[in-house]
C-alpha cells in the first residue's frame, strides 16, 4: 500500500495536499445549486484553525472493494479521507484531495452515476436559499469567478448531487460544503475528459 512522505521544511496547506496527491499518483461528490456557495451556518474560514487532513488516510483504494466491474469507470468519493479516486475502464486509477459536508446531516452515501456533464456550469440558486437568503443572484453564469460550480461539473442522478470544481481553494480538504465534494478547478478540468456519462459513482 502506497502511503505519502512529506518533507520537514515547512510547506503551505495546499502544497501538503497536491504533493501528496502527486506522491501517490498523477493527479487526476455534492448537491448541485445548493448552498454550497454560501453556507448559512459555516464560520469563515479565515478564523478556523488548521485542520488534520488526514494524510495518514490518503492513500490508494482497490475498485474491487467497492464495485463488481470498472464498467465506464468508477468514481470513489471517501469523505472519511477527503479523497476522490478514479478508476478509467483500462483500471487507470487517479485520487484527488476533495472538500466534504460539513455535517453527517448533510452527507449522503450510497452507489449512483454520473448522467450529465458540463464545462462553466452556471448555477442558480434553489428557491429555499433565496427565502432563506434574499441578496442571493437568481443566476450566475458559468464563468464568473463567484460562481460556487467552479469550471467543470459532473451530475448524479441523485436530485440535486453533482461533482465540481470550486475557485475557493479554501474548502478543499475540509468539512466545508453544505453536501457537495468539490475539487480544485485544475483537478477537476483533469478529471472531466475521463468521467463518461454512465461512469458509476459510490459515496463512503
Amino acid at each position: 500500500m502506497m502511503e505519502a512522505a512529506l518533507p520537514n521544511s515547512r510547506i503551505t496547506r495546499r502544497g501538503a495536499l497536491l504533493g501528496v496527491a502527486a506522491t501517490l499518483a498523477t493527479p487526476a461528490l455534492v448537491r448541485a445549486q445548493s448552498s454550497d456557495a454560501f453556507p448559512q451556518t459555516e464560520q469563515p474560514i479565515s478564523t478556523q484553525v488548521p485542520v488534520n487532513r488526514n494524510v495518514s488516510s490518503f492513500r490508494r483504494q482497490n475498485w474491487q472493494d467497492h464495485f463488481d466491474t470498472l464498467g465506464k469507470g468508477a468514481l470513489l468519493a471517501d469523505i472519511t479521507s477527503r479523497a476522490v479516486h478514479y478508476w478509467g475502464p483500462n483500471g487507470e486509477y487517479r485520487l484527488f484531495p476533495s472538500s466534504v459536508p460539513m455535517s453527517e446531516e448533510l452527507t449522503k452515501r450510497g452507489y449512483t452515476k454520473v448522467v450529465r456533464k458540463t464545462e462553466n456550469p452556471s448555477w442558480t440558486p434553489t428557491a429555499s436559499m433565496r427565502e432563506r437568503d434574499p441578496d442571493l443572484p437568481i443566476r450566475m453564469d458559468g464563468g464568473d469567478p463567484g460562481n460556487p460550480l467552479g469550471t467543470r461539473a459532473m451530475y448524479l442522478d441523485w436530485p440535486a448531487y453533482l461533482v465540481h470544481g470550486t475557485h475557493d481553494t479554501r474548502k478543499i480538504g475540509r468539512m466545508s460544503s453544505s453536501g457537495c465534494i468539490g475539487l480544485y478547478n485544475e483537478h477537476v478540468e483533469q478529471l472531466y475528459p475521463l468521467v463518461q456519462i454512465g461512469t458509476q459513482v459510490r459515496l463512503i
